[in-house]
């Protein structure tokens, strides 16, 4: 099996250009390709692994990456999925965000000569002259294909400014410019970019007379994709400072029975044949699974020792004993408590559990805490200093998030 058809048994494939050449080329190792990253924060979260998978996958098969830093796009922002516009970022805040990026990126890739590369639009779209672009490439788009796009389609209803509209042109010329510079032949991406990806290539094949390629890869597009990335109406980061080891396990180890499988089969590098034998797998070997797809992807982002303290935290809350120092802990002082003690709703807040009292109010309302093992019946309780020494109190949101708070 090439690693086309490779990708293809994973269910990573959701639409492609000239596939026959494109199999070829990437079963070869013929392939230098590029993947974009807009810096629209400081980390990469779960919903960037299926790119950083795919291209450690490609890489290892010969292909060539290039992980696309978006400097200059993100100063626009892509309207694709989105109801309203992005909030605009400055300059140094999109460089700071592309240098966190890059040192995550090289937990999956493989950098250096001759082998993936980094790169940022900034360099080529911030000196473009805005009358000389169009000049260039303006003739090679269709406004009547444009806007029947998805990207575009979905946001005509709320209104679509002008200054989104040129997303399309800006991630096109992208690929137009690694083309000629790069000798980058293919593209990847999400399928709700298909329709910015065909600008590209088209673009290509108009302006140079030469054949390119777009392929695009679906990222869970069905229930679990639209929240990959996001538990409890947060993000779930890379980085361990915004999202430890042990939160980051459970979001994986929490996933719907639905889903597990085909997060393993799409996210880990675990055997097709073994992953094929646990296809067959219901009832309580789903929980097996889940331990497994959550233990292999912390692995990749946090090191074999990391997995195995979250996955022992994470054990230790089933059976009710062992460490659970690698929980997420916040760290309370004396100042926190006013009159001596702590109401559950405020607590709530200060452990990021909650993003508001009447947030807080609701949850305990409705039953969804528990402290200790003791679920909370009323938004009136409260806990003294003296509940949070040693190893201080557990609370639970909902079934599965957990959460330590101590008193320093």
């Amino acid at each position: 099996m090439g690693i086309y058809e490779e990708l293809v048994a994973r269910g990573l494939i959701a639409q492609v250009t000239n596939e026959e050449e494109i199999r070829a080329m990437v079963n070869a190792g013929k392939a230098t390709f590029y993947i974009g990253f807009d810096c629209t924060a400081d980390s990469l979260t779960a919903g960037h692994f299926m790119a950083l998978t795919l291209m450690k996958r490609l890489q290892e098969a010969g292909n060539k990456p290039i992980a696309l830093i978006g400097g200059g796009t993100t100063m626009i922002g892509d309207p694709s999925g989105r109801t309203d516009m992005r909030k605009m970022l400055t300059r140094e805040n999109i460089d700071h965000n592309a240098e966190c990026f890059r040192r995550q990126m090289e937990r999956f890739i493989e950098f250096g000569p001759g082998k993936a590369q980094m790169v940022n639009n900034a360099d080529w779209l911030l000196d473009l002259n805005y009358v000389d672009l169009l000049r260039e490439v303006g003739t090679c788009f269709s406004v009547n294909n444009m806007l029947r796009a998805e990207c575009y389609r979905q946001r005509m209803e709320k209104g679509l400014s002008f200054f989104e509209f040129n997303y399309m042109i800006m991630q096109s010329y992208d690929f137009y410019y690694l083309f000629q510079h790069y000798g980058c032949n293919m593209q990847f991406g999400g399928d709700d970019q298909w329709s910015n990806m065909l600008g590209g290539t088209e673009l290509i094949r108009k302006k140079l007379g030469q054949d390119a390629h777009a392929m695009t890869i679906t990222l869970l597009t069905d229930s679990q994709g639209k929240k990959m990335g996001k538990t409890a109406g947060n993000a779930v980061w890379l980085d361990p400072n915004k999202t430890s080891p042990f939160e980051f396990f459970q979001y994986w180890r929490n996933v719907d029975d639905a889903d597990v499988m085909k997060c393993i089969r799409m996210l880990t590098f675990l055997p097709l044949e073994e992953i094929d034998r646990m296809a067959a797998w219901e009832g309580s070997q789903l929980n097996e699974a889940k331990e497994i797809l959550a233990y292999e992807l912390t692995k990749m982002v946090h090191g074999r020792e990391g997995a195995e303290k979250a996955m022992a935290a994470a054990r230790a809350l089933f059976s009710g004993s062992g460490n659970t120092e690698d929980m997420p802990t916040t760290e309370l002082t004396n100042d926190d408590f006013g009159g001596g003690a702590i109401n559950v709703m405020t607590l709530l807040v200060k452990c990021g559990l909650c993003a508001s009292r009447g947030e807080a109010r609701r949850l305990v309302q409705q039953g969804g805490v528990t402290v200790n093992d003791a679920r909370v019946n009323s938004i009136d309780d409260s806990y003294g200093c003296e509940q949070f020494t040693g190893d201080g109190l557990i609370i639970r949101k909902g079934k599965k998030v957990f959460h330590r708070v101590v008193l320093v």
